[in-house]
């Protein structure tokens, strides 16, 4: 439930007791600069972030800051519910084989190039070719849609608490959103230092104003982004869907439900139009659906968004990090943390120390998020793993 920080120039409303010092500093930092509309929201799973915390949303007035989108603009999550009520262990394991001979994860793309009627179109008025840094990465993102990547992205086949089977696929928008943040961020650094506003600059909070041509192509470059990271989803959620249906068929499947929690959009809040920052946030307006992914081997969650003003109409995006990568890796039983999976017959991705910064020990615990949330979104399917693979 939401609790507030008074000291700073504006407010800052947490929905967690347990923030670290450094994501409050980075909070703090937000919430002095002079562009903030009304105050800061952190979600139930924020953790540090370059910047800006992960799990923060920022409403500013006439800036848009790249860094409180991030570098993987439009990741998001998509769950599509099967109407497949159980799988063989045995099969699941022939599934996950097909997956990743079909869909390349981590670093590695498609050999060959995808069809470009996957590819997104730009928006509408605007030529490919006045996108910048789009359009010169756009052939190297033909071979990219439809890959997974590294990190926290997965892919997961999971089951209701009405038995129901589903899909869930957590990924982003690739090199090419990579490109455009980092291309964006840096223009900001330079502009700020030039035009005096080295505080915002040196916190990684550097921003564009919204009368200035670049701010403009930031914003249908990072609209791209998200689109292509939708696109992204789709197309691997497809060939999911085409391996599920050889190996259980018939199955039918019901429309997706697709969330990004990296963007930022232009809304209505407390009076103003104002552009929102959601990074690790998802939208959680009044009947929206939503998706909040638990950690490798817990619960996940379809909610319906109860559009709490104070959060932006906003929820967490998932569990949220406990450890670092390098300290998850140090510090975590390995173990302990395969038999933790395996003890509820999950088909895991970890095999070695490495793979322990994806362990659910390295994350909070998601009921604990969702139980701190309950003034932001109402749960309205739990899924549970039967068979993760992750970047």
């Amino acid at each position: 439930m939401e609790r507030s920080i008074t000291t700073e120039k504006h407010p800052i409303k947490l929905w967690l007791k347990d923030i670290d010092e450094d994501t409050l500093t980075q909070a703090r930092n937000l919430a002095a600069l002079p562009f903030i509309h009304s105050h800061i929201a952190i979600m139930a799973d924020a953790h540090v972030g370059f910047g800006m915390p992960i799990g923060g949303v920022a409403a500013t007035r006439d800036v848009v800051i790249p860094n409180a989108v991030g570098v993987d603009i439009g990741c998001g999550v998509c769950a599509v519910r099967t109407s497949l009520t159980a799988i063989d262990r045995e099969t699941l394991k022939s599934i996950l084989g097909a997956i990743r001979l079909a869909i390349p994860v981590g670093f590695s793309h498609h050999r060959n190039k995808q069809s470009v009627r996957r590819m997104p179109e730009p928006p509408p008025g605007i030529d490919i070719a006045a996108l910048p840094i789009v359009s010169r990465e756009y052939d190297n993102a033909l071979t990219q849609i439809g890959t997974l990547g590294g990190g926290n992205h997965f892919i997961e086949i999971q089951q209701a608490d009405d038995r129901h089977i589903w899909i869930m696929i957590h990924s982003g928008s690739r090199n090419i959103g990579f490109r455009v943040a980092n291309h964006y961020n840096d223009l900001a650094i330079e502009l700020n230092r030039k035009k005096g506003s080295a505080f915002a600059a040196e916190r990684q909070l550097a921003f564009l104003p919204l009368d200035l041509p670049v701010a403009l192509r930031y914003l249908q470059e990072m609209r791209y982004c998200v689109d292509f990271a939708r696109a992204n989803r789709r197309l691997m959620m497809e060939r999911v869907e085409d391996i599920l249906q050889h190996y259980c068929a018939p199955v039918s499947f019901a429309p997706p439900v697709d969330v990004a929690h990296n963007y930022a959009a232009a809304e209505t809040h407390f009076g103003r139009e104002v552009l929102v920052h959601r990074k690790g946030a998802t939208r959680a307006g009044r009947g929206e659906t939503g998706i909040v992914p638990g950690s490798q081997g817990t619960a996940s969650y379809i909610v319906r968004g109860l559009g709490n003003v104070d959060s932006f109409s906003s929820c967490s995006h998932g569990a949220g990090r406990r450890l670092g990568r390098k300290q998850a890796q140090r510090q975590l039983d390995l173990k302990a943390e395969i038999q933790r999976l395996e003890e509820r017959q999950i088909l895991h991705a970890i095999r070695g120390r490495r793979d322990l910064e994806e362990a659910a020990g390295a994350y909070k615990d998601i009921e604990v998020v969702m139980a701190n949330q309950l003034d932001l979104v109402e749960i309205v399917t739990r899924l549970q793993p039967l068979a993760v693979i992750k970047g």
